[in-house]
């Protein structure tokens, strides 16, 4: 029983983390969406570019938490 406990993060690192996963997804798209947006002067298609950018950025975390997720 106490084996299980000692492999779990503690509240505050899991916090930590996924506050950074979530930058790592979501600046980059908002990034792109008005980069796009003042270039194109179009919201349809800044909006596209913006959702290819956040699903490509998701990719990437899918990764990177599995990395950092892990106690050593």
């Amino acid at each position: 029983m106490s084996d299980s406990k000692q492999n779990k993060l503690p509240l505050s690192q899991i916090i930590l983390k996924g506050t950074i996963i979530a930058a790592i997804i979501t600046i980059p798209s908002i990034v792109a969406f008005v980069i796009s947006w003042t270039i194109l002067n179009n919201l349809i298609y800044a909006a596209v570019v913006g959702g290819i950018v956040h699903f490509i950025a998701m990719g990437f975390s899918l990764k990177i938490s599995k990395k950092i997720l892990v106690k050593k």
